[in-house]
C-alpha cells in the first residue's frame, strides 16, 4: 500500500548550464510542492502504513530547512556562494546543482537515510520509501525513484556533503539530526506521533 504526505516551501536558486538563459544567469524561485510516498505491506497498531504526523517530525525538519532558503552548487563560481551565505542566513549547499531533478533525487536521499535509521514504535514493519515527487511549478514536476536516487550517472548525492547553514540546523527539532544521519545513528519515533507544529 502507498501513501502520500505533501509538503511545501518557498526556495531561490540558480540552475546552471540549463537550456533557458532566465534559469542559468538569474537567481529566481519558486513555490515547491513535494510529494514523499511511503509504502508498506502491513499496517502498524493504528491501521496505518507510518502515522502522517510522525512525519512531522525530522522529515519535515530536512523538507522545512529549504523553506526561504537559497539552493547552489558547490561547485557553483566561488565568488556566488559567498555571496549567497553572505546576504541570506538560511542557505544549502548541494553536491549538484538545483534542478528539480536533483531537489527529488536529493529528498529521496535524505528521508531514504531519515527511515533507514529509525526505530520504529508502534508496529510499523517494512515501511521504505517509494518515491519523491518535487513540484517545481504547477506544471512541471520531477519524480525520483530508489535507482534514480543512487544512479552514479545522475551525480552521487553523499549525505556528508550536504551542507545546511547554521540558521536552517538551529530550527530543527534535532540540529545534531544530519551528523546522526551520517553515523547511522539511529532515531526512535515516539509512541505519540507529534501534533501541527
Amino acid at each position: 500500500m502507498l501513501i502520500r504526505k505533501l509538503f511545501k516551501f518557498e526556495n531561490a536558486h540558480i540552475v546552471r548550464n540549463c537550456s533557458s538563459d532566465r534559469c542559468r544567469h538569474s537567481i529566481h524561485g519558486h513555490s515547491y510542492k513535494v510529494e514523499v510516498l511511503l509504502q508498506a505491506n502491513a499496517l502498524d497498531h493504528g491501521q496505518m502504513v507510518y502515522d502522517f504526523g510522525l512525519m512531522k517530525g525530522t522529515i519535515r525538519d530536512v523538507i522545512d530547512a529549504f523553506d526561504h532558503a537559497i539552493c547552489f552548487w558547490d561547485r557553483d563560481e566561488a565568488d556566488y556562494i559567498a555571496w549567497a551565505k553572505r546576504y541570506s542566513q538560511r542557505w544549502i549547499a548541494m553536491p549538484v546543482s538545483p534542478s528539480a531533478e536533483q531537489f527529488s533525487r536529493l529528498f529521496f536521499v535524505l528521508i531514504d537515510a531519515i527511515l533507514a535509521n529509525t526505530r520504529m514504535a508502534n508496529g510499523e514493519q517494512d515501511v521504505t520509501l517509494h518515491s519523491v515527487i518535487a513540484h517545481e511549478t504547477e506544471t512541471g514536476y520531477a519524480q525520483c525513484f530508489r535507482e534514480d536516487a543512487y544512479n552514479p550517472r545522475m551525480g552521487d548525492i553523499k549525505l556528508e556533503e550536504v551542507v545546511f547553514s547554521d540558521q536552517c540546523r538551529a530550527e530543527w527539532h534535532d540540529p545534531a539530526m544530519l551528523e546522526k544521519l551520517q553515523r547511522g545513528e539511529k532515531f526512535t519515533n515516539p509512541t505519540i506521533a507529534l501534533q501541527v507544529r
